[in-house]
């Protein structure tokens, strides 16, 4: 978890996400991302500097038509003493029974925010913050890149003047391997995802992509990375 905290902390530090009093709703899944970061948030509040409130947001799509099993995250959220929100929805229904969604992911996120949005809201809180690692950051800057002939991506903060929010992505400079170590070394219990497309999405294949760039050319995707905060796009630069 040191190691965890060490991103978080830099992440909070050069793009300025929390400050002293902020009320901060965490999007958690139940996937390993976003286990480890509300377990970060959470331990983070002892550091000087870092005085702000937690609260633990799961959407539930209803898979199938059925109530999903967050109990592993309530049993973190009381560990941790994190408040704790469930919100069921009618994503998957909308999706994939009315909609009949032929490439289903960007209506269900688009769901998915919208409702996150409305209940940190909801719960009087300020920020969101919101589960995106060092990979995720890489594939959706080459996914902008191959599939819409565009240099971008999602930026570390962003503040949503509609709903009078800021985003915050504590993660972004922590890679996978590590989040899936600190999973497996302090025993987080992870929610897997009964989505139907899961894992045959067009992300995956990217994901699969740049695992095998990295493994012929050790530091491909870092210096995607440092080209993507080089050219300062989208708020990821920095000085030097």
């Amino acid at each position: 978890m040191q190691k965890i905290l060490s991103y978080v902390r830099r992440a909070c530090q050069e793009f300025d996400l929390i400050q002293n009093g902020d009320r901060v709703a965490v999007g958690v899944s139940g996937g390993k991302d976003s286990v480890v970061l509300l377990a970060a948030l959470a331990q983070m509040r002892v550091f000087p500097g870092f005085n702000y409130t937690l609260r633990a947001v799961t959407m539930d799509p209803r898979f199938f038509g059925n109530d999903g099993d967050f109990s592993p995250v309530e049993r973190l959220c009381k560990r941790l003493d994190v408040p704790f929100t469930l919100i069921k929805t009618d994503i998957y229904e909308v999706v994939f029974d009315i909609r009949k969604e032929k490439n289903p992911c960007s209506l269900c996120a688009k769901m998915r925010r919208g409702a996150l949005h409305d209940a940190a809201l909801a719960e009087g809180c300020n920020k969101i913050a919101l589960a995106h690692s060092f990979d995720d950051v890489i594939e959706t800057f080459m996914m902008n890149l191959f599939m819409e002939g565009r240099l971008g991506c999602f930026s570390p903060k962003s503040y949503l003047s509609r709903k009078d929010l800021t985003l915050i992505r504590p993660l972004v400079f922590a890679p996978e391997g590590v989040i899936t170590g600190c999973v497996n070394q302090n025993g987080f219990e992870i929610v897997k995802s009964p989505c139907p497309v899961d894992k045959s999405t067009y992300r995956q294949e990217m994901k699969e992509f740049l695992l095998q760039k990295e493994r012929e050319d050790r530091g491909f995707k870092l210096r995607l990375f440092t080209a993507l905060r080089k050219g300062n796009i989208d708020g990821w630069g920095y000085d030097g």
